[in-house]
């Protein structure tokens, strides 16, 4: 976490104790932003009344879950985190203004704004009015309307989809100023771009569920080998796009993700999986091979042979599809490599003995 001599909203935590700023709270990601024609919406979904922060909506297109609910993706990398919280463009100056000085003033006239919490708010008010500043950020005169049109502030947005609170509002600078077509200044290292989208892509990703096909299919045989293969369609790309777009800013990111591998689990321990790492790569565009008549005594490319009966009862066998994940986006159109992420599904299996008749 960066620390800068600067007023934050750490800064005005007395006030917003007393309920004078940011009532409706940080606005998430697939929010609506603020057009200069009201608030943002909260994560209640409601109109924010006080609240000082929004977002350029992440609208996302393809391959994605719906909002407010993560994708069905496990990334291979237990360390690999999508980012918990960002600054993204808000509003235009003169709409910044009504939006901020409403919100000051408001706060101001509420009782026991003194001390620490009156102090942070007459700073507030200085920063965007009077050309105040700090450390390595220039104040603004007027809410830098003379400039309206030609960019737009920045403002916090919380990923919804972050469960560690400390982390999800973390993005605690004020809002600050961005030309049309240049970068957010280098110490807001949070600033939204094309490679944090490729992440909330990711994130958001749904990908189709994996059901593998096996012969013999749901009853098996102890010691007799289960064929296991995936259908061709299973092997299409799919692809997810997250995208900013507000008049002087538009970036993007598409996020691909490729079949790589199958991984089988048995669902037991006296099962003997093919090949023995139990991982059916793709080889020659598919990942086993179907059964067909005559092959019974053939072994399968991918499969398993159970060496119990599951006693009238069913193994949970489980399968693990791994993707390949790569990225584009503004300025990268080479792909770029991510961590490759799984999907697992659960299919039960009965095993029975072999009969044979005595003779």
């Amino acid at each position: 976490m960066r620390v800068r001599p600067r007023v934050t909203t750490a800064c005005l935590a007395l006030a917003i104790a007393a309920g004078a700023l940011m009532t409706g709270g940080t606005a998430h990601a697939d929010e609506d932003f603020g057009n200069g024609k009201g608030s943002a919406k909260t994560d209640a979904g409601k109109d924010g009344g006080n609240g000082i922060y929004a977002t350029a909506q992440v609208k996302y297109t393809g391959a994605v879950s719906k909002p407010g609910s993560p994708g069905n993706v496990t990334s291979s990398d237990v360390t690999w985190d999508p980012p918990p919280c960002w600054y993204a463009p808000y509003l235009g100056a003169k709409d910044f203004k009504k939006k901020m000085s409403g919100d000051l003033k408001e706060a101001m006239g509420k009782p026991g704004m003194t001390g620490h919490a009156g102090a942070a708010l007459n700073e507030t008010q200085r920063h965007y009015e009077d050309d105040y500043g700090w450390a390595d950020t220039p104040g603004y005169k007027d809410y830098n309307v003379e400039k309206d049109g030609k960019g737009m502030f920045w403002a916090g947005v919380e990923n919804p989809d972050e469960p560690d609170y400390l982390k999800r509002t973390s993005c605690t600078d004020l809002p600050f100023w961005v030309d049309n077509g240049e970068k957010p200044p280098p110490q807001y290292e949070e600033a939204i771009t094309p490679e944090m989208l490729s992440k909330l892509a990711y994130q958001r990703m749904q990908l189709p569920d994996t059901k593998v096909s096996l012969a013999p299919d749901g009853t098996t045989k102890v010691n007799l080998p289960t064929w296991a293969w995936l259908d061709k369609a299973v092997f299409d790309d799919v692809k997810a796009t997250a995208t900013v777009d507000v008049p002087g800013f538009h970036i993007e990111a598409t996020t691909t993700a490729t079949p790589k591998s199958l991984t089988l689990k048995p669902g037991t321990g006296d099962a003997t999986l093919i090949p023995a790492s139990g991982e059916c790569p793709i080889v020659d565009g598919k990942i086993g091979e179907p059964y067909a008549k005559g092959k019974s005594k053939e072994t399968p490319p991918c499969g398993i042979v159970y060496g119990r009966s599951s006693g009238g009862e069913t193994f949970p066998l489980k399968a693990a599809l791994t993707w390949e994940i790569s990225w584009t986006g503004t300025g990268q159109n080479a792909p770029q490599g991510m961590p490759d992420g799984t999907i697992e599904v659960t299919q039960d299996i009965a095993v029975e003995e072999v009969q044979s008749v005595n003779r």
